[in-house]
């Protein structure tokens, strides 16, 4: 199977530098028409600058591509509104976006002043919100649509010194799990990319050496992979270096204490019960949970009885 994206139109947030610049040249390379948005910032989310945006504009047109830049601000609604309104004028369709913007305030969560942790939600993840909110009823009239949000292993598992990043990063996966189960109906698929790449957000946290296997491409192959038509739905790809894996998350089957039983000390006391992972699985909704527990009360009193 060759993928690509003829006909199609995609939107890539942070597309002027780092693994947004490797996606929209890649989903141009393959077809679609892109517009590359950057605000231009430094990694910190400092300043603004089109010169990144446009040079990545001019390489898709000098291979025959279709592309345009917009300096929209994904944490400002209107300006992501004005964005998608140009693109829909412009190219009359929207099938793809690649939430990717991104900026960093790392300190121990002691040193850091909360107006840099709002700063990193507001980007990561009101951007993504934002950018995806514009964006959810032309997918929904068209019956169409791909959505990539951008995740990590920060906020996943942790990682010191950003308790604001990764907060915003396990944040997107909640997102990510409504979002298919509301798009389903009109087709739109929600997956979630967890890259691991040698980029300015990196630079200086890697070793040279290192840092050279950890190409933008290598994570950009998995972001196509996550938005071309026969894509899988809830999916946490994670890339990096020539590596691919997905994470899930899995919940135990548990235990149940009759009423009489439902201490501190006799939950502590089944822990190991608890933690057990035979026959965990992978719920659909958080419907599912209440619906197992609720299956554990009514089996037990059915027994009493």
């Amino acid at each position: 199977m060759t993928i690509n994206f003829e006909g199609q139109v995609a939107i890539v947030t942070g597309a002027g530098n780092g693994l947004g610049r490797s996606h929209a040249l890649a989903l141009a390379e393959r077809g679609a028409k892109v517009v590359v948005n950057d605000l231009g910032g430094a990694r910190d989310g400092s300043g603004a600058s089109s010169d990144a945006a446009m040079e990545v504009v001019r390489l898709i047109e000098e291979k025959g591509g279709e592309a345009f830049a917009h300096g929209a601000n994904v944490a400002k609604f209107d300006e992501v509104e004005d964005m998608v309104k140009q693109t829909m004028e412009k190219w009359g369709r929207l099938d793809i976006l690649i939430n990717n913007a991104g900026i960093l305030r790392d300190k121990s969560f002691t040193k850091m002043d909360l107006a840099d942790f709002q700063l990193v939600m507001d980007v990561h993840l009101m951007g993504t919100v934002n950018c995806t909110k514009a964006v959810w009823n032309i997918m929904r009239e068209q019956n169409y649509g791909r959505i990539v949000v951008t995740s990590s292993s920060s906020g996943m598992y942790g990682n010191f010194g950003q308790s604001n990043y990764g907060a915003a990063k396990m944040a997107v996966l909640g997102f990510m799990n409504t979002l298919v189960l509301e798009g389903a109906k009109n087709d739109i698929r929600v997956n979630a990319l967890a890259p691991t790449a040698g980029t300015r957000m990196t630079e200086d946290l890697i070793p040279a050496e290192i840092y050279q296997l950890m190409t933008a491409e290598s994570v950009t192959a998995g972001a196509l992979a996550l938005c071309h038509k026969d894509a899988p739905n809830r999916m946490i790809l994670c890339a990096g270096a020539g590596g691919y894996a997905s994470t899930r998350l899995f919940e135990t089957n548990g235990i149940f204490l009759p009423q009489a039983q439902q201490t501190p000390e006799n939950v502590i006391a089944q822990w190991k019960t608890i933690c057990d992972i035979n026959n965990q699985s992978e719920l659909e909704t958080g419907g599912k949970q209440t619906e197992k527990f609720l299956t554990k009360a009514i089996t037990y009193v059915q027994s009493e009885q």
